[in-house]
């Protein structure tokens, strides 16, 4: 939902298949179909692709884990100079949860994210006529952290069906947005985008 709840701005729907090895190692694969709204109010789809491993182990009542994903990301862009087709990143997480308060679990996790293949160029800036001049597109090759997100809750298992989840959540993002012609061969502008959200949420799940 947009911000206010005042309209939907995003659906998902997905697949995912895991494997189990054991208590301490788990696989997954799996596809998610996205409409996201754009800022002009229309819907544009995107493909992604994953899969991920996660590594869990218990210290007493303390559960600790680590997980990865790598994700492929394809999407219908107006502006290959501007935005990457297909765009492949990977997610770290780290996870740490304590068992022993019965039906109420407090978990804390901070997950970072890299974009691998984001659009790279050289251009040279002139601050007389404050503009880009020898903008040279170098292909998807650029890759940076862009995005931080932390957050502490607690997990309350009402019954084996029902779970709520409170939680505070800090999210951290630091996007590179290019502006150029659709011939790529004029660089408008070149900036670094960087923005903290931090909100208060509650979850509900539904297992059967």
């Amino acid at each position: 939902m947009t911000d206010g709840i005042g309209s939907p701005d995003r659906y998902q729907a997905g697949l995912e298949l895991t494997y189990k090895f054991n208590d301490t190692f788990k696989f997954g694969v799996g596809y998610l179909l996205i409409e996201k709204m754009n800022s002009s109010g229309e819907w544009n789809p995107r493909h992604r692709f994953y899969a991920d491993g996660k590594v869990s182990f218990r210290s007493g009542d303390w559960l600790f884990s680590v997980k990865e994903r790598l994700q492929l990301t394809h999407r219908e862009v107006g502006n290959v100079f501007q935005n990457t087709p297909n765009s492949l990143s990977l997610k770290n997480r780290f996870k740490v949860s304590y068992k022993g308060f019965g039906s109420m679990t407090p978990y804390g996790y901070i997950e970072v994210r890299n974009v691998f293949n984001d659009p790279s160029c050289t251009a040279t800036w002139s601050t007389a006529s404050q503009s880009y001049s020898d903008y040279v597109f170098d292909g998807y090759s650029d890759a940076y952290f862009n995005r931080i997100r932390g957050s502490l809750g607690a997990e309350w298992k009402m019954s084996p069906s029902h779970t709520l989840d409170f939680f505070l959540l800090t999210d951290y993002n630091y996007n590179k947005e290019i502006d150029t012609n659709a011939e790529g061969t004029k660089l408008k502008s070149l900036t670094y985008d960087r923005g903290l959200q931090i909100g208060l949420g509650v979850g509900y799940k539904f297992s059967f």
